[in-house]
């Protein structure tokens, strides 16, 4: 029951964290569409992540933190660059040189490649022969092509429900900068390297996760990082200070939430589940993103559903049902108690021979002693002194 509730944790909270990341992608489409640099926006996101979780895991780990090593640095400075400001960085860039809806579909091929990388560096068995294996190479295909499904096909409208309310016409004070055109086999590159960036990023936490077991702490240090090479990144690309301007409007809350919410606490989150079930069981989660954002784009900013949100949907929710199975598997087989081993028949004969041996030599050892003390006394007798 233990392992069948850190199961059912873990899946829990990597739905909310997509929640969560659904409201930030939301807050993201309402910044932008008042005119705010996405690259500020990601530099923001950082500076108020750290402002919130370096004090709260300084306070909250201060007994109980082990000393911070070289290596621990290293590994919060590498989820800092791939995980925060280049990952994101290159990501938005190649949104803006290719399309929103490629972008999409591109993020969509995280859980692939975290499986494929975390093969060939052993910290995930492919185990093909067995069927947890096969569930987990199925169950992330199953949700590459649900993502694929839910973003090119969309078939028929489907009205669920209509709101008639859109946020956007609402925080929309400032003119939306137009969207640059650019190279787009450099669009697709960018967005290639960024989707390897995240899965790098996922696999080093689980490496920090086995040497460095706070995730508060190096959490803190990870942002920090981000913070600083995001910071330094938007100074370089954006020197017109009126886009560093913060007001009490939507480009405040945006960063506020996805940098206090997203990268303070979700990042911790994130960093326990990828020590309780391993970078790929979370990258799998990374498809039902497109499920939440379509849900709320429909309540909130007046989006339109499709028959194939709704089918890649089902499909990415079926994929995430298999993998958590082969992951449960998995790790059912592998913690599972190592029997006592069972005596064989011919061991319990072989033991059954050495006692009757044992009780044969002692009874002739008595028989000699017997023998012995009956030899004396008769010796006694014969000739008595």
């Amino acid at each position: 029951m233990s392992k069948v509730g850190d199961g059912l944790k873990a899946t829990i909270l990597m739905v909310v964290v997509q929640v969560i990341f659904s409201g930030i992608n939301i807050m993201y489409k309402l910044a932008a569409t008042d005119g705010m640099d996405l690259r500020v926006l990601v530099a923001y996101r950082f500076l108020f992540g750290a402002a919130f979780i370096v004090p709260v895991a300084f306070f909250l780990e201060r007994k109980k933190r082990p000393k911070l090593t070289w290596k621990v640095s290293l590994f919060a400075l590498l989820c800092g660059l791939f995980g925060g400001a280049l990952g994101q960085n290159l990501m938005l860039e190649s949104l803006v040189l290719t399309s929103a809806t490629f972008s999409a579909a591109m993020v969509n091929l995280i859980p692939g490649i975290t499986f494929i990388v975390a093969v060939c560096l052993r910290l995930e068995n492919l185990g093909w022969h067995t069927l947890a294996g096969k569930a987990k190479v199925l169950g992330t295909l199953m949700g590459i092509g649900g993502a694929m499904l839910f973003t090119f096909y969309k078939g028929p409208n489907i009205t669920i429900w209509e709101t008639n309310f859109n946020l956007m016409k609402i925080t929309s004070h400032h003119p939306s900068h137009a969207a640059e055109t650019g190279n787009l086999a450099l669009g697709v590159i960018l967005a290639i390297v960024s989707c390897v960036f995240y899965s790098l990023w996922l696999i080093i936490q689980a490496k920090a996760a086995a040497v460095y077991p706070c995730p508060q702490s190096f959490t803190a240090l990870v942002v920090f990082f981000a913070s600083l090479f995001g910071t330094v990144s938007a100074l370089c690309m954006q020197r017109d200070w009126s886009q560093w301007k913060l007001g009490w409007d939507i480009r405040l809350l945006t960063v506020a939430y996805a940098g206090i919410v997203g990268s303070g606490i979700m990042f911790v989150v994130i960093a326990q589940v990828v020590g309780m079930r391993g970078p790929v069981f979370v990258s799998v989660f990374n498809p039902l993103l497109l499920i939440f954002v379509a849900i709320v784009g429909s309540l909130v900013l007046d989006e339109k559903l499709y028959l194939g949100s709704l089918l890649g949907g089902i499909l990415i929710i079926a994929a995430l049902f298999v993998v958590s199975w082969g992951k449960s598997k998995e790790i059912k087989k592998i913690t599972q108690p190592v029997p006592e081993e069972d005596t064989s028949i011919e061991d319990q004969e072989r033991e059954k021979s050495s006692d009757r041996n044992n009780d044969q030599l002692v009874q002739e050892q008595k028989n000699v002693s017997i023998g012995s003390h009956a030899d004396q006394i008769e010796i006694t007798i014969t000739n008595p002194k």
